[in-house]
């Protein structure tokens, strides 16, 4: 058996493989016959020799659109990683729990997975908030690897994050936007938790350096699905770039409402933590003048996504939802993962912390490199063109 799957719902049902592999039409599980015959209901861990990863991944909220790709992407890793003979000779076994319910739950479940040593590794790919809360039970104790662009600055020991932050992203991203567009007036709206505050509190002063000026920000709930007031507020301060750090289903909502309200042939839209399967959501009708940065874009042509794309189609067929950057940071986490414990010669966390201090690994975003806690990487700027982004520029 290549791993092991468990989803713990909100009111702890289990979600069927079927129901997270087959989300889209003529999608189907990955080709090997072992992930098919993989579930298991009990968590329990039943083989201490296999080396036990759980991945606290959003099912639910406004993240949990990124859920079913989410898991094929970290299957398919889990699946290659177990051929070439798992890490340091133990088979990989996957678990994944919902990070996208009660913040409250989601500590208690990590917590008791510590306190029973129930799992080797962390990793998550998850909301920023969820971070800060797990790193409270799980830093120091076990490895706790952080997978998505995230706002930077993490430094408590034990957590790695590998993803995409403001500077690397966005600095050269609205340098570009007010250089090549002209563009002077920005206009701030994101949800209301750590991500965005922080990110913005950066991107203010790259948007000062550019020569440009805020003028409007604002902060939504989570699950605020009614952008009537926000959007007469951005045609009122009339912007040039409204820059969005919206999460997931709260995204898609805004960007549909601001294409209704006549407004995206007046303004530019620049998107943070936006990927194919946001862009798909919003339909191509609501995504003119839509611009995003990543560190990751399915379009990418190099050997690495190539190689990427075909394992992802072999694996899930043509019509599997879209692998874009935030599902595809849990196929690098492993990766990240495998090169990290092989450095170190074992798991345990403080030779495992110290390889992870400065090293390189490959993944489908070609070569990452990690110093002092910070990650390295290209950083692409893409256009909306109907239901995929075109690569406009690299960084």
């Amino acid at each position: 058996m290549l791993s092991s799957r468990q989803v713990d719902g909100a009111a702890g049902l289990s979600i069927p493989p079927g129901a997270l592999l087959k989300t889209f039409p003529g999608s189907r599980a990955p080709g090997p016959p072992d992930y098919a015959d993989g579930w298991e209901l009990s968590g329990q861990r039943r083989d201490r020799k296999k080396l036990r990863v759980v991945n606290f991944l959003g099912f639910s909220g406004p993240a949990g659109i990124w859920g079913p790709a989410g898991v094929n992407g970290t299957l398919l890793a889990v699946a290659e990683i177990n051929r070439r003979g798992g890490i340091l000779g133990r088979e990989i076994e996957m678990i994944f729990r919902d990070a996208g319910t009660c913040l409250d739950d989601v500590v208690r479940v990590a917590s008791d997975i510590v306190a029973a040593d129930d799992a080797d590794i962390i990793m998550g790919s998850h909301i920023s908030a969820v971070r800060v809360a797990l790193r409270r039970v799980v830093a120091g104790r076990i490895p706790y690897i952080y997978t998505p662009v995230y706002e930077g600055g993490e430094k408590t020991s034990g957590v790695m994050a590998i993803g995409e932050t403001p500077g690397n992203l966005s600095r050269p991203a609205i340098e570009w936007v007010a250089r090549t567009k002209r563009a002077s007036r920005w206009y701030l709206i994101g949800s209301d938790y750590v991500w965005p505050w922080l990110s913005h509190k950066a991107t203010k002063k790259y948007i000062a350096d550019s020569g440009g000026r805020v003028v409007g920000e604002e902060f939504v709930p989570m699950g605020e699905h009614d952008h009537s007031a926000h959007i007469a507020r951005i045609r009122a301060a009339s912007p040039d770039v409204v820059l969005i750090s919206l999460i997931g289903t709260d995204s898609i909502v805004f960007n549909r409402a601001f294409a209704a309200h006549g407004l995206a042939a007046k303004m530019l839209r620049l998107g943070g933590a936006m990927d194919e399967t946001v862009l798909l959501g919003i339909g191509a009708d609501n995504s003119e003048n839509l611009f995003c940065a990543s560190g990751y874009f399915v379009e990418m042509k190099t050997r690495e996504n190539d190689l990427f794309r075909s394992s992802c189609e072999a694996s899930y067929g043509r019509n599997a939802p879209p692998m874009g950057s935030i599902a595809q940071s849990n196929y690098e986490g492993l990766r990240f993962l495998e090169t990290v414990a092989s450095r170190a010669g074992s798991i345990a966390i403080k030779p495992f912390l110290s390889a992870a201090a400065s090293i390189e690994y490959e993944g489908a975003r070609g070569k990452v490199c990690l110093r002092g806690g910070k990650a390295r990487m290209p950083i692409y700027l893409a256009e909306a063109d109907g239901l995929d982004f075109r690569l406009i520029a690299k960084f």
